[in-house]
């Protein structure tokens, strides 16, 4: 896909040791990656719809340094199980039993992006300050009045998971959704390696496109209204699907006590686009909560 030479900030990061776990939850085998020491304080990181936890892997060995960084495949996608329904109420029982399962029960911060902020969201609402330390939501649309979707303007656009007669040609057809441009090539090329399941009729996408039929009642404005832990909201500055209007939503469903921060020269895909921006705005924010009291 990419004729560009990766920088040697990437090459180290992908090179990082990881460890590669799994835990049963509510029937279902969900397989999670850890970068780190154990005994440092829990960060995990959830990834978008149709993604999965090596999305991270770029970003884990920066992270690594100060927090155990922990990046589950919800089920449905990745690694892990399928189920017959997705919940967001489920996927967000799995965040939690990842944690605890590989941080002995301290509490985590969260950090998801697009459909993984909205899982992060209602994981704060549900289980908040008792059980999390906090959470950071990525580019992860509430709109006014209502989400219809999750990932933007048309719904799923996610149309089945195609076959491949080898691991190559579908990498070659990995893309981004929604569209956008990503001058980083050298990280698609990687993410892409890891994207595909060989099969008995070849290579497919490891998601399952069911993953988008959306089975939970209470909608996310209501989950965000209800967070009670800290939280930090993050967008890229051309987002398409957080729009600087929707941050601004987003602030006051949070009744104005959370930063909203900014990455320039990013797209929905901001941790793609300026990953080594993307890691400093997080260590800030996490360095902040660190050493301050949160505002009531």
């Amino acid at each position: 896909m990419s004729q560009q030479a990766p920088p040697s900030w990437f090459t180290d990061a992908i090179s990082f040791p990881y460890r590669r776990r799994d835990v049963v939850v509510a029937g279902c085998t969900i397989n999670y990656l850890v970068w780190g020491e154990p005994d440092r304080p829990p960060l995990v990181l959830v990834h978008g719809g149709a993604a999965h936890a090596m999305w991270w892997s770029v970003h884990a060995c920066e992270l690594a340094r100060h927090y155990c960084v922990i990046a589950p495949d919800l089920s449905g996608h990745g690694d892990s199980g399928r189920r017959q329904a997705y919940p967001m109420e489920a996927w967000a029982e799995e965040v939690l039993a990842v944690s605890e399962h590989a941080a002995a029960g301290r509490a985590p911060v969260l950090v998801g992006h697009s459909m993984g902020g909205l899982v992060s969201i209602v994981a704060a609402a549900l289980y908040g300050a008792e059980r999390l330390a906090g959470a950071i939501i990525v580019d992860a649309p509430v709109r006014r009045p209502d989400p219809e979707s999750l990932e933007g303007k048309g719904g799923n656009t996610f149309r089945g998971a195609k076959t491949y007669p080898d691991l190559e040609t579908g990498r070659a057809h990995f893309r981004l959704v929604p569209a956008q441009p990503c001058e980083n090539g050298f990280i698609l090329d990687h993410i892409a390696g890891h994207s595909l399941r060989q099969t008995a009729q070849g290579w497919t996408w490891k998601f399952d496109p069911r993953v988008f039929l959306r089975v939970t009642t209470t909608s996310t404005r209501d989950y965000l209204a209800r967070v009670r832990c800290r939280v930090a909201l993050m967008r890229g500055e051309f987002s398409a699907i957080v729009p600087p209007e929707t941050g601004e939503y987003m602030v006051e469903l949070l009744n104005r006590n959370a930063p909203l921060v900014e990455i320039p020269q990013a797209h929905h895909h901001l941790m793609l686009d300026q990953p080594l921006a993307f890691i400093a705005a997080l260590r800030a924010l996490l360095a902040d909560w660190e050493h301050s009291v949160p505002r009531r």
